[in-house]
């Protein structure tokens, strides 16, 4: 575990005033340290993905991020730009509030339709903003996840009132079974915070200090 952790790793760039400059950082290190991928904004997907085009480390963006709350029909077309301009990895935004509401056929709908767009093409990972969610929400979230045919769950976006817990990676885990990813985000800065989520379940890490957490250093980021 220690030596892979690096690998489990989603390099993440995701505010509104990233520049150029700090993408190609972003990309630079992750080719450098080994990271799994760069998880980045749409609009720098083919960046990134310029970037990256001689070296193992994929291209992941973020799907109707961070509110979850655009439509079905324009989450599809979003996975499916994205896609074209070099994206191998999305993580979509459910509709939380709909989640809420108990209505369960469209948070199932929608995510089906990213996973629909995305077939063959990219890798999705569903985000549920746990923080925003009852621990009985967050385990139909995971199960809706599961039944639209998502390959990862993941916490949280970054942006809401709290990010990766041990207790909800433990739940989450537990809910979708050993077969499907585990993406613990949102507040995961240092080494020893990532082994405890990794020794938790998760099986993938988004963070935007992965450089230090590979290397025990300040865990400060420009990101």
């Amino acid at each position: 575990m220690e030596k892979n952790i690096a690998k489990m790793i989603d390099h993440t760039a995701l505010k509104p005033d990233t520049s150029k400059k700090q993408i190609i950082k972003l990309c630079e290190e992750a080719k450098e340290y080994g990271f799994y991928s760069v998880c980045i904004n749409p609009a720098w997907v083919e960046e990134a993905a310029h970037q990256l085009e001689d070296s193992d480390v994929k291209v992941c963006t973020v799907i109707g991020f961070p509110l979850g709350a655009t439509t079905t029909n324009m989450k599809a077309l979003e996975t499916k730009d994205a896609i074209e301009n070099g994206a191998t990895e999305v993580d979509m935004v459910i509709n939380i509030g709909k989640l809420k509401d108990g209505d369960l056929d469209y948070v199932e709908n929608d995510i089906r339709n990213v996973v629909e767009a995305a077939k063959g093409k990219a890798l999705v990972k569903v985000i549920i903003e746990t923080c925003l969610l009852t621990n009985t929400e967050k385990v139909m979230a995971c199960k809706l996840a599961v039944k639209a045919g998502a390959d990862y769950v993941k916490t949280s976006t970054g942006f809401s009132t709290g990010g990766a817990t041990v207790e909800d990676i433990q739940l989450m885990r537990k809910t979708v079974g050993p077969n499907v990813g585990v993406k613990a985000s949102g507040g995961v800065r240092s080494r020893e915070s990532a082994l405890a989520l990794i020794e938790a379940g998760a099986t993938r890490l988004g963070a935007s200090s992965g450089v230090s957490i590979v290397s025990g250093g300040d865990a400060k980021t420009d990101y």
